[in-house]
């Protein structure tokens, strides 16, 4: 281990592992820790003695950054113009979080003039990649340490017997069954009966969303408000987008809408289980799908969803601090520019519908579509079409009948 380390800025959470890094850090690297705690929309439960909690495992001080506004603006609302949903399912929520947490931990880290960055993911996920890329991309001078690759503890009594032997308080136990991240976006679990893909979820592991079959046996309507492909106003109400998200999570939630229960391939090559709740995404991918369908031509929205699938990869891999991802929402803002218009949407067990759209920049023409008599639309044309269209297929037929002569 290194020497040369004389404060370290630690991820924190008030949880088991990040109360247990504290101390090792002090005894390992002889060095002082400062806490870091970023608030993007958690909870207030999971963030109430926080403070309190790091000085007591040892640390010097802790800072508290309130990242909510800036996880919307400069995270959420960005990437939704761009579609991305991982492996044609997730939403990304714990991706999402990542690239601002790891940015104001650096920016804490130079305020206090630290020489080290250290977080609490273990060797076997996604996460430790994406932070240590946004170090690499904002403080290389910075050395990072990652406890789990290092110690010898592996288990949760390991932890607890560890924080024992120093008398430093921890509420967790050895019981807990289930790993929880949460933020504004969403709700992920994973580990208990989640590790064995046979085993269905228990209603244990849903913790923001009601049971479908027991939610509302009324729909619920909801009107969606979009300029320039951001949400702007719910049911005809211009709302702040922090209270804008929280308010749909609640909404959504209660009928059941925004559960996933998916098994994905993490970036370091293994597969993982994991529970999804994320009943605002569930809703505004579903409303911004159904204005692009009324705005966007073929073409242009067959490359949006090209480039969502490539931003959602480009996401989970923690490639946010990267010129790649400037190109990318650059374009994803220039294809939502007439993404402006309302849709309405019905919550209803457990499914979000969208059942109305309207916009000023709707390629929708009645007078085109229509089954009856029109003054636009000579159906003689779409012979010529046809045959130019199969044009190729129709010099093979003939190629393959001739027997490959010409």
């Amino acid at each position: 281990m290194s020497t040369s380390v004389n404060k370290v800025v630690l991820a924190y959470s008030g949880g088991l592992d990040t109360s247990a890094i504290v101390p090792w850090l002090k005894e390992n690297y002889d060095c002082e820790v400062v806490a870091f705690v970023a608030d993007v929309g958690q909870g207030a439960d999971e963030l109430e003695g926080v403070e309190a909690k790091a000085i007591a495992s040892g640390a010097s001080s802790c800072y508290v950054v309130d990242l909510k506004d800036k996880f919307v603006n400069e995270v959420i609302y960005p990437t939704l113009k761009t579609g991305a949903i991982y492996e044609g399912q997730y939403l990304l929520g714990t991706a999402l979080a990542r690239p601002i947490i790891a940015q104001a931990q650096v920016e804490v880290a130079r305020k206090v003039g630290a020489d080290a960055l250290a977080h609490g993911c273990t060797g076997k996920g996604n996460d430790q990649v994406r932070f240590e890329s946004c170090f690499a991309a904002l403080a290389p001078d910075l050395q990072v340490i990652a406890p789990w690759r290092e110690w010898t503890m592996r288990s949760r009594p390991d932890l607890l017997a560890y924080l024992a032997e120093r008398n430093i308080p921890c509420a967790a136990s050895a019981t807990k069954i289930y790993s929880r991240d949460a933020n504004l976006w969403h709700i992920s679990t994973e580990g208990g009966e989640l590790e064995d893909p046979w085993n269905a979820p228990s209603t244990h592991v849903w913790t923001w969303t009601a049971e479908p079959e027991q939610a509302p046996d009324q729909p619920e309507y909801l009107t969606l408000s979009f300029v320039k492909g951001e949400w702007h106003a719910l049911n005809g109400e211009t709302i702040e987008p922090v209270a804008a998200i929280e308010a749909l999570n609640e909404l959504a939630g209660k009928h059941g809408v925004g559960r996933l229960d998916m098994v994905e391939n993490r970036l370091v090559g293994m597969k993982s289980r994991g529970c999804y709740e994320t009943p605002a995404g569930a809703v505004l991918y579903a409303a911004l799908q159904g204005l692009e369908s009324l705005v966007l031509d073929r073409t242009t929205q067959d490359y949006r969803i090209r480039l969502g699938n490539e931003f959602a990869q480009l996401l989970y891999d923690g490639r946010w601090f990267t010129p790649l991802r400037e190109v990318m929402l650059a374009a994803a803002t220039k294809l939502a520019e007439p993404l402006t218009g309302d849709i309405v949407v019905k919550l209803y067990k457990g499914q979000v519908t969208v059942t109305q759209k309207r916009s000023p920049n709707s390629l929708y023409s009645n007078a085109f579509a229509t089954f009856d008599e029109d003054e636009v639309y000579n159906q003689k044309h779409a012979e010529g079409f046809i045959r130019l269209y199969s044009l190729a297929s129709r010099i093979r037929a003939l190629h393959e009948h001739e027997g490959g002569s010409s």
